[in-house]
């Protein structure tokens, strides 16, 4: 059964920065799809980042210019990158990988990113 683990959550002040791992028990190449979602208390998970083959990326109008979507093959590790952090960012933060051609859609755990204003 293929994991993803996420790690690198925390707390920080708003304008500071965090980077999210998510540690892939498989080739992240095997992925169609990686991507991030987020859910803040009493909201809908939401689409953070998402990162396909060939390494294009798309973004929520939310977070553009302020995160960046990564993944490293030699490491099977996907990134996010946030900078300029808002209180609104506030939420726990998801790993989500697709391979489909093996039916597999995968979460991982979940981890808190806490800003303070």
């Amino acid at each position: 059964q293929v994991q993803l683990v996420e790690s690198g959550g925390g707390s920080v002040q708003a304008g500071g920065s965090l980077r999210l791992s998510c540690a892939a028990s498989a080739r992240v190449l095997s992925f169609d799809a990686m991507a991030w979602y987020r859910q803040a208390p009493g909201k809908q998970r939401e689409l953070v980042a998402r990162i396909i083959s060939g390494d294009f990326t798309n973004y929520a109008d939310s977070v553009k210019g302020r995160f960046t979507i990564s993944r490293d093959n030699a490491k099977n590790t996907a990134y996010l990158q946030m900078n300029s952090l808002k209180a609104e960012d506030t939420a726990v933060y998801y790993c989500y990988g697709e391979r489909p051609r093996s039916g597999q859609y995968i979460w991982g755990q979940g981890t808190q990113v806490t800003v303070s204003s």
